[in-house]
């Protein structure tokens, strides 16, 4: 079904899991990341920076997420990244975007706040479900770099307050990771994420997850994390086995034998963060 981020995330913390939110980088590699959660008997989350909506077209975007998601029988949540400007955001949710998310993390916390709600104010209209974010996740992303000098973790109490008073539906909070790392991996604060668990009740949200480590990312998810970004990792993947196909090709052969390749390392990826993401060992927090 095509679906919401409201609705995905409701049944993560349910039985206890996070969605794996994959960034497509093009259309290419689109559908085998639907099949990828369709064979793992997952829900995904499909996102797309600005940049990429535009390159590839909205329209294009929500009719392959929704014709798959009809057509192989799995949750799709197609959800906007990182926006800043309310018209980016209005475009996704008026082409049929069914998630976006307001980055608003760079501003002074009152007018996070408010742009925030003037979001949520016309996506909620439109049956949208809205991510905000609080601190600043490090690294480079779409162009925006944040060095670890301006690196600033999200507060508890200023989460109480953004919740109460925005009514977001998810939260992404900035607890050590890093956008664009993938040739080291982060320490991530696990006790800070248990003080906001403790206090917030809106499902958590990890940025920059290439840079987490995998024996980490159960705890996280125990502790409320039910949407895990993943990028890099599939940027690069996609570009090496790229180099290494077209490097080999005739330059008449099919460009399919080229790419193909490319989709199926980046459908190992998808598969096997999924398989760590539904947390199969974990307890089933509504039977507790």
């Amino acid at each position: 079904m095509y679906t919401t981020l409201k609705e995905v995330t409701r049944k993560a913390e349910e039985l206890n899991y996070t969605v794996g939110a994959f960034n497509t980088h093009n259309l290419e590699m689109l559908p085998d990341m639907i099949r990828a959660a369709k064979e793992q008997g997952a829900p995904i989350i499909i996102q797309t920076s600005v940049g990429t909506a535009k390159y590839i077209g909205h329209e294009n975007l929500v009719a392959v997420c929704k014709s798959m998601a009809t057509k192989e029988m799995v949750d799709v949540v197609l959800h906007l990244d990182h926006a800043r400007d309310f018209d980016d955001i209005k475009e996704a949710i008026d082409k049929g975007y069914t998630s976006v998310m307001f980055d608003g993390s760079h501003l002074p916390f009152k007018e996070n706040i408010m742009k925030t709600c003037a979001v949520i104010e016309y996506a909620h209209k439109h049956g949208v479900s809205v991510e905000g974010e609080l601190g600043t996740i490090g690294g480079t992303e779409e162009g925006i770099h944040v060095g670890e000098d301006n690196k600033v973790y999200t507060d508890p109490k200023d989460a109480v307050e953004f919740v109460k008073a925005t009514g977001v539906d998810a939260l992404a909070i900035a607890i050590g990771t890093n956008h664009g790392q993938y040739k080291s991996k982060t320490e991530v604060n696990v006790p800070l994420l248990k003080e906001i668990n403790s206090v917030v009740d809106v499902p958590l949200v990890i940025h920059g997850g290439t840079g987490v480590k995998e024996k980490d990312i159960h705890g996280l998810i125990d502790n409320g994390i039910r949407k895990f970004n993943v990028g890099t990792e599939l940027l690069v993947a996609w570009t090496k086995t790229a180099k290494e196909t077209f490097g080999e090709t005739k330059v008449n052969k099919s460009l399919r034998h080229n790419i193909i390749p490319c989709n199926e390392a980046i459908k190992n990826i998808v598969k096997h963060k999924i398989d760590i993401f539904m947390n199969k060992e974990g307890h089933i927090n509504s039977l507790n």
